[in-house]
């Protein structure tokens, strides 16, 4: 238990004691989010709050990877490419979110320009999974494998990129994501763990360690957000554990609430162009329940409930 603690601590103590000096650097600098126009409208006062936040419990987790997972002989194809994904996301948020900063607007990259990057990097995960002899392979619920061959690859493709900005969608509240993404990296921990994938189950503690440690900065009201470079990362790395693990539907209950909040998106944009008329108050749907009046701790506290019941029914069903 202790040789899991470690890694864990640690990641949380980068996190937490450089984190002020992140707030305080990007408060100097006058580097703070711009606030939807279309997004509710109590939400204006969090403009010019820092953002990017997600850039410190990404280096929190590969610096501690990176350390530790040598001195524990874990440092395999499968930790050395969840490192890769993480970071290659990152990247790609924290460029969308420059954009954002230095034009003082809310758009960042273009679509097409996201969308490729998240591709390549789906692309290198498949080509090493593939190196790795993995099964190309999906693990139906109570149906065993169904080898699909090389189409798995389009497979990773669509979870690495759908998932990635799944999570960015729902990083709509203060703390709503990054309490989501505590629950379902630890629900992978035990489940890797229990398959005796170390490697992948010290990736996803390290990743638990940093994001506790930024959630006491990040929840309501929010000293900091995480940015698209946190939440592109975090979907990215999911749904790349999701696959390793060789459960990947399974990301489907587990992270039923960033599948909801996306599925809420695309309802609300086929309701309105096919009909005229909105099925939701506001999309995504915690904007939803904002706008029946309830508050962003009780979203968040809702939401949390409901992902990890999903994912302790998630992990009993798989071990």
């Amino acid at each position: 238990m202790l040789n899991w603690l470690i890694p864990m601590v640690c990641s949380f103590l980068i996190t937490f004691l450089l984190m002020p000096s992140l707030i305080k650097y990007f408060r100097n600098k006058k580097e703070g989010q711009m606030i939807r126009e279309e997004g509710p409208s109590w939400h204006e006062k969090k403009s010019g709050t820092p953002t990017m936040g997600g850039m410190l419990f990404i280096i929190a987790i590969t610096v501690t990877d990176l350390i530790y997972g040598p001195i524990k002989g874990l440092l395999n194809p499968s930790l050395l490419i969840l490192i890769f994904i993480l970071v290659l996301y990152g990247l790609l948020g924290m460029w969308d979110d420059s954009i954002k900063l230095f034009h003082r607007q809310n758009e960042g990259l273009k679509a097409w320009q996201k969308f490729s990057g998240q591709v390549i990097g789906a692309l290198v995960f498949s080509l090493v999974y593939m190196h790795e002899q993995f099964p190309l392979a999906l693990k139906l619920p109570f149906a065993g494998n169904w080898h699909i061959g090389y189409w798995y690859v389009l497979f990773i493709i669509l979870w690495l990129v759908g998932f990635s900005n799944a999570v960015n969608l729902t990083d709509g509240l203060d703390g709503l994501v990054s309490g989501l993404a505590i629950i379902a990296f630890s629900a992978y921990a035990i489940i890797a763990h229990v398959q005796g994938q170390s490697s992948v189950a010290l990736f996803c503690l390290t990743v638990v360690g940093s994001l506790i440690g930024f959630i006491i900065f990040n929840h309501k009201p929010a000293k900091i957000f995480m940015g698209d470079m946190g939440s592109l990362a975090l979907g990215g790395a999911l749904a790349a554990v999701s696959i390793l693990v060789h459960h990947e539907l399974s990301l489907l209950w587990i992270g039923i609430v960033f599948v909801l909040e996306t599925a809420s998106v695309m309802l609300q944009v086929a309701s309105f162009k096919l009909t005229g008329k909105r099925i939701f108050k506001m999309s995504p749907i915690h904007h939803h329940f904002e706008m029946l009046g309830w508050s962003e701790w009780k979203v968040d506290i809702v939401f949390w409930s409901v992902g990890l019941v999903a994912a302790i029914i998630g992990i009993f069903s798989i071990i």
